[in-house]
């Protein structure tokens, strides 16, 4: 009997249509080649879903992301939205989501392709053979913390908000970067500003406790964000595992993409103790040039790999996945994001074309 799964697509807004189009026609090809089906279930989700419905995160979506084996989300978001209130913006339909299915933990993964290498601004003595994963802590921290608002007095506005972990959520997360450091290269280098913050002097002591007590034969290192920040672009070849708060990951997550030449390049992963992941690229969904044909999706299509491998343990599929996006940048296709002299550039659905192309070997 074949295998089934029920995967929730979210295309979303802007560009996210288009991509996830070319990734749901690789993702039929491969799961076909593989000798296991998909039954997909399409939702808004974000502007679409603020335009058909008032709100970001139907009731409806998420009752059909909790009953899916996987969740696969493309982009959300527009400038159109950013005056109404924040509860009601797309970007609050995300972090909906994360909290109600429980994603505490967000993994990034920033490798050099080879074919890639001379997109980046960095040199390339520099970038060569980076192969680093960041692990964000994702439903706590001053994203979430209490209390949070804006007060008026004297004739002055405060606005406030509190970053705040307790020692169990610190605890899970950390869990999960020592297990990929221990699957990986053996260190994990944790990121914290214990230097001036309470709750960083927390956040170290309890990965400190959980590094002598559970994973010793792991190399553990810890680097205030500042430094972090300056060593992901002076020697990024250190970093194996990169342990982070919410805030902390969020900013370096996104320095550490650009390494890559292009954000469009990069998926990620959102995972619970339990019930589906949430699988989506990091970029945003770019509305300046959607319905164009222009967008990058090997990005959608790397973040499907990740859900088939991570989500579904599909490793076979993932990896023909990710080497169609390597033969093709190794026969010169670009989209213009990467686009350099000597190769052919094409738009999103040629792109898609190419990569069908290339699964079938």
């Amino acid at each position: 009997m074949t295998t089934s799964y029920r995967i929730t697509l979210l295309p979303g807004d802007g560009i996210g249509p288009e991509i996830m189009a070319v990734a749901r026609r690789l993702l039929d090809e491969v799961s076909s080649s593989n000798g296991f089906s998909l039954v997909y279930d399409e939702q808004p989700m974000g502007g679409v879903a603020i335009d058909a419905t008032g709100q970001p995160l139907p009731t409806s979506t998420l009752e059909a992301c909790k009953a899916a084996d996987a969740v696969l989300l493309a982009a959300i978001g527009s400038p159109q939205y950013d005056n109404l209130p924040r509860e009601q913006r797309p970007e609050s339909g995300l972090l909906g989501l994360r909290s109600a299915l429980g994603l505490f933990a967000n993994l990034r993964p920033v490798k050099i392709i080879p074919a890639l290498i001379d997109a980046s601004t960095l040199k390339r003595e520099v970038i060569e053979g980076v192969d680093l994963m960041v692990v964000r802590e994702l439903t706590g921290g001053v994203y979430f913390g209490t209390p949070k608002g804006r007060v008026e007095a004297e004739g002055r506005v405060r606005a406030f908000n509190t970053m705040a972990y307790f020692d169990d959520e610190i605890d899970r997360i950390a869990r999960v970067g020592f297990d990929l450091a221990r699957q990986r290269s053996g260190r994990l280098c944790s990121v914290d500003k214990a230097n001036v913050l309470d709750v960083s002097q927390l956040w170290r002591d309890r990965v400190e406790a959980m590094h002598s007590t559970s994973y010793p034969e792991v190399e553990l290192s810890h680097m205030y964000v500042d430094n972090a920040a300056m060593q992901l672009v002076r020697n990024p070849r250190q970093f194996d595992v990169l342990l982070t708060s919410n805030l902390f990951g969020d900013i370096l997550s996104d320095e550490a993409a650009m390494l890559t030449g292009s954000i469009g390049m990069l998926p990620s992963a959102s995972l619970g103790e339990s019930g589906p992941g949430l699988f989506e690229p990091i970029h945003g969904s770019a509305p300046d040039i959607a319905g164009r044909d222009v967008a990058n999706p090997m990005a959608m299509v790397l973040s499907a790999a990740m859900m088939l491998r991570v989500g579904l343990q599909q490793d076979a599929a993932a990896t023909a996945l990710e080497t169609a996006v390597d033969r093709v940048l190794a026969a010169g296709y670009r989209t213009g994001d990467l686009m350099i002299e000597g190769c052919t550039q094409l738009g999103c659905r040629a792109m898609g074309e190419q990569l069908l192309g290339a699964l079938a070997g």
